[in-house]
Order: structure tokens, then C-alpha cells, then sequence
């Protein structure tokens, strides 16, 4: 069993960037971001393999950016030109099968969850 622990969240205005961490209790294949903005569907954010292949959703293709740091089993995403439709409550996923980075697959596909955090951005 592997625990995730979002933390950066938190709120900005629009243009603003914020930095979400995900720590990770143990070994895993493939990490993602989702998120939930309020009365919408979650969807995938980025996606990272533990080779290093990187998926991005287009609506944040260019302005944010995720990362990781093996050794300490860490996820990273760096948001940058936050806009009021980035408000969403932010999910660190992650699974043990292998993620090409062809595409985002969908959440259910992710073996563990962490709780959640929050960003808003106002305008």
C-alpha cells in the first residue's frame, strides 16, 4: 500500500503560479495529477512515467509543468499563468503499470489516491 500527500495548494489571482508537492510512501511506476474543478467531472492534468515520459492535458500544455524526484518517491507541479478555470481541488494518483506518456489514461486506472488540495485562482 502507498500513500500520497498533496501539499502547495492553496489560492492566487489570475496570472499567479503555485507549486503542488505530492510525497509518495513508497515505490511507484507512473504518478499523475487530476483534478475536480466545482460541479465538473474529474480529469487528468499531466502525467509522468518513472522513466521520465510526460503527458499534458492541452488546457495546461505550455503553462504548467510536472516533475519528480525519484529518490524521494516526489511529484512536483509547477503552475504558472493560473487562470480562474484552474480552480479545482488537485488529486496526486499513482500505479505500479507502466505509463507509455501517450496519453492520460483515466483515474480509475490508478491504484492510489491521495486526498486532495485546493487551488483557487480569482480574477
Amino acid at each position: 500500500q502507498v500513500q500520497l500527500v498533496e501539499s502547495g495548494g492553496g489560492s492566487v489571482q489570475a496570472g499567479g503560479s503555485l507549486r503542488l508537492s505530492c510525497a509518495a510512501s513508497g515505490y511507484t511506476s507512473c504518478m499523475a495529477w487530476f483534478r475536480q474543478p466545482p460541479g465538473k467531472e474529474r480529469e487528468g492534468v499531466a502525467l509522468i512515467s518513472r522513466l521520465g515520459a510526460i503527458k499534458y492535458a492541452d488546457s495546461v500544455k505550455g503553462r504548467f509543468v510536472i516533475s519528480q524526484d525519484t529518490a524521494k518517491n516526489t511529484l512536483f507541479l509547477q503552475m504558472n499563468s493560473l487562470q480562474p478555470e484552474d480552480t479545482a481541488m488537485y488529486y496526486c494518483v499513482a500505479r505500479n503499470a507502466y505509463c507509455s506518456g501517450a496519453y492520460l489514461p483515466p483515474i480509475r486506472d490508478f491504484t492510489w489516491w491521495g486526498q486532495g488540495t485546493q487551488v483557487t485562482v480569482s480574477s
